[in-house]
């Protein structure tokens, strides 16, 4: 194990490499958050950026506003949410959003919605199905979390994060509303109640056909769970926040089956059996129809593409060939699978007629699809990946999707983790495809301690193959250079993990805005 040590003078960074004056990004991003909510993240990396990054056109990752004043605006109202209960603080109830939604006239019951549960793949899949229902002139809304870079992404409007200003704007709305409700209940409304009250808020003034809805966390009680969903989609679901929805996948599948409302459509990720069960006896409970991963609906076939890959899907109403999907890995095939059955059930297509979808439409509408921070290249030469995998589920299929979709000669893994999560398991499925690991933190105080996590990874790696870098600057820089180590053609490659958060703070720090 390695780290450099205190008093080492390391090699800087080619100054006319980094636009305007030179900036310790993460020293800002510490102070910024020492008295911030960690799961409102919206990371400033000043203007510093690392070495040479090259790589596809910026995503719909919104930077922070030009205007000053909205800008102040925007702190100011994130400085407020921060003084509530954070993500990681609950009380399993739905009382508090019930009471805001009343108070507010029940704005989620002016639209129809899709409901989203599940381990992994959640917001990839939320995506893809918000393509597809604006392919078909729909107008959405949805809502997703956590956020990558901005706190706006998490209520977007026809597919693009709503701007400061509306954020702003819907915020002042319901504000008075809030403050009614924090006066009447034991506890004030938390950070994620506020912000789904937004969301909802938003798309009825919006006004939006329809909402593409992602749970927080669990289902039975999350606070996304006041409307009653046409559709219920499942993702894969494993162990993951076992301390709140228990440590089965039985026990887990009980608290997210909580969406599934009468006379819905479910539809189903491949998922472990006892999970499965769970499931199916809440639709046959409420009278849903069920639609199953590898039987009603699934993938057929699938090819490496050119930056993606080429998927042949059976939906509900037949198959569907020559889909270009712009993402990587088999896990983002299924994804895929899930979201088509998704809009499928929401057509009524299996249960009110027997038909496919426009094919051209579908098409057009997965061939735009991007979900940031997921398998994304934001440099070339070396390749440097970022993917939001926080446990070893996810960890697993983000292994087997950097093996197959790029074949690195050598691969370099930079891993910051939140303490609560099973950081040993997510060390335990990259073990296979790291050479070398460079430990790190975010600037979140969720984040683990880097000598905790070397330790971890000491275990798991051996010694010789770990580095430790206690900011996540010096680990890319760290990363970067073991990469480069073999030429420029040797074809090793960096991949950035562990943690959303990680993920964003990285992919401001490559320039990425």
């Amino acid at each position: 194990m390695s780290e450099r040590p205190e008093n080492d003078d390391p090699d800087p960074i080619d100054p006319d490499l980094i636009p305007g004056p030179e900036v310790d990004a993460f020293d800002e991003m510490i102070e910024a958050e020492t008295d911030r909510d960690p799961d409102l993240a919206v990371i400033e990396a000043g203007s510093r950026t690392l070495r040479a990054q090259a790589g596809p056109p910026t995503s719909d990752v919104p930077a922070r506003p030009e205007d000053p004043e909205v800008d102040r605006a925007l702190r100011a109202v994130e400085a407020e949410l921060a003084t509530r209960w954070g993500e990681t603080k609950l009380d399993p109830s739905v009382q508090r959003i019930a009471a805001l939604m009343d108070i507010l006239g029940e704005p989620q019951r002016s639209y129809r919605s899709i409901h989203i549960t599940g381990t992994n793949g959640k917001t990839s899949t939320a995506r893809m199905i918000e393509a597809l229902l604006a392919a078909f002139d729909l107008r959405t809304g949805r809502y997703t979390s956590p956020h990558v870079q901005s706190i706006t992404e998490r209520i977007s409007l026809d597919g693009a994060p709503i701007s400061a200003e509306k954020f702003i704007e819907t915020y002042e709305d319901i504000k008075p509303y809030v403050e009614m409700v924090d006066e009447r209940e034991d506890y004030r409304l938390s950070f994620f109640e506020v912000m789904t009250g937004m969301a909802y808020a938003a798309f009825a003034d919006a006004p939006v056909d329809i909402a593409v809805v992602e749970v927080g966390m669990g289902g039975k009680w999350d606070a996304t769970n006041v409307i009653d969903g046409d559709v219920a989609v499942v993702t894969p679901i494993s162990l993951d926040h076992t301390d709140r929805l228990g440590d089965t996948p039985e026990a887990i599948a009980g608290e997210k089956s909580g969406i599934i409302k009468k006379d819905a459509t479910v539809v189903l990720a491949q998922q472990p059996v006892e999970a499965a069960s769970v499931m199916l006896k809440r639709a046959v409970d409420v009278d849903a129809t069920v639609a199953r991963e590898g039987m009603e609906f699934g993938v057929l076939a699938r090819e490496q593409a050119v930056g993606g890959q080429l998927l042949t899907l059976r939906g509900l109403g037949g198959e569907y060939t020559d889909v270009f999907l712009p993402l990587y890995g088999a896990h983002q095939a299924h994804n895929a699978a899930v979201a088509l059955a998704a809009v499928e059930a929401f057509f009524g297509v299996g249960t009110e007629h027997a038909r496919t979808l426009d094919i051209d439409t579908i098409r057009s509408a997965f061939a735009s699809v991007s979900s940031p921070g997921r398998m994304e290249v934001v440099r070339r030469s070396p390749t440097v990946v970022l993917d939001a995998a926080h446990n070893p589920a996810g960890a697993r299929a983000t292994a087997e999707a950097v093996t197959e979709a790029f074949g690195f000669s050598r691969l370099v893994g930079v891993v910051g983790a939140s303490g609560d999560k099973d950081v040993r398991g997510l060390l335990e499925a990259f073990e296979p495809i790291f050479a070398e690991v460079v430990v790190t933190r975010n600037s979140t105080p969720r984040s683990m301690d880097p000598d905790e996590l070397a330790a971890l990874a000491v275990e798991v790696f051996g010694a010789e193959r770990v580095q430790v870098e206690p900011r996540l600057d010096d680990a890319l820089e760290a990363a970067i250079t073991l990469a480069e180590e073999e030429g420029e053609y040797s074809g090793a490659g960096v991949l950035v993990t562990g943690s959303v958060i990680t993920v964003g703070e990285a992919r401001l720090l490559m320039g990425r805005n």
